[in-house]
């Protein structure tokens, strides 16, 4: 802990919940910003735009820079900028994703038939048996496939409702492909998180909500995690979970204090 350079920040559950932020949130951000470390902002969300996000935080009271808010999508155009580099020309992807995010991924050439990469996001229930079948032929003709995800359900108003991980396991089952997945807590979404910092694992500490998805990815790519009791966090889970983060949290605005612990001085 004692050589953090960079500090990830989850949102929802986080620094607010809902539209409602976490009372002492943004003095906390703003402490860490004045003691110099470096921030990004992290979300597995792949509705909304970076720069939704980026207008919601602004109203909230949080000061950041846009490259600083990393959500999956994202982080899935910083691992296709890499890829376009790599291979020296212009890719062509075929986004199916919400159209709140297509405008993320303009810079690349679309093409339906032949992409180099599918890359598939949240889309309701625009799924049926003509796309499917429109996927599995352009991964057959060589498209790489990318999920921004790969939950396997999700909580609506009135019951459980069927993620997209229902569709990417069925397409890596028949074309005998894995999808890469971007979002947390997948390696490849630290891995360009991090690339993006210019910062060794060691370097970083993640701040979250989600004891498996926050804490325990933050720690299986060798950073420190520290879980705040806000969002999502239950004791039970904690108590019969083998994850044992770094440091625990009644929330957000406990952090400047949490940190005179490891530093013998607290936070400006």
């Amino acid at each position: 802990m004692k050589s953090i350079r960079l500090v990830l920040l989850d949102l929802d559950g986080t620094l607010y919940i809902d539209n409602e932020v976490i009372d002492g949130a943004v003095d906390a951000v703003n402490r860490l910003r004045q003691q110099g470390y470096r921030l990004r902002f992290l979300t597995n969300t792949t509705t909304r735009s970076q720069a939704d996000l980026y207008q919601q935080l602004e109203r909230m009271g949080f000061s950041l820079d846009v490259s600083e808010l990393i959500s999956a999508p994202v982080a899935a155009v910083l691992e296709l900028r890499a890829l376009q580099q790599q291979m020296g020309r212009k890719l062509k992807i075929w986004p199916v994703v919400a159209q709140a995010i297509e405008a993320d991924f303009a810079e690349f050439e679309r093409d339906e038939l032949t992409p180099d990469f599918i890359v598939i996001g949240d889309i309701g229930d625009a799924w049926d048996a003509a796309l499917i079948n429109q996927l599995f032929t352009a991964m057959h003709s060589g498209a790489k496939l990318i999920a921004l995800h790969k939950n396997r359900f999700w909580q609506t108003q009135n019951n459980l409702k069927v993620d997209i991980g229902f569709y990417v396991a069925g397409l890596e089952y028949v074309t005998g492909q894995m999808a890469q997945i971007m979002g947390k807590p997948s390696a490849s979404f630290f891995n360009r998180v991090l690339a993006d910092a210019h910062v060794a694992p060691d370097q970083v500490v993640l701040v979250g909500d989600d004891l498996d998805s926050d804490v325990g990815g933050a720690q299986r790519h060798g950073m420190a995690g520290l879980l705040v009791k806000t969002g999502k966090f239950r004791p039970q889970y904690l108590e019969h979970s083998p994850i044992l983060p770094d440091g625990i949290l009644t929330s957000i605005a406990e952090l400047p204090e949490f940190w005179a612990d490891f530093y013998g001085h607290r936070m400006l």
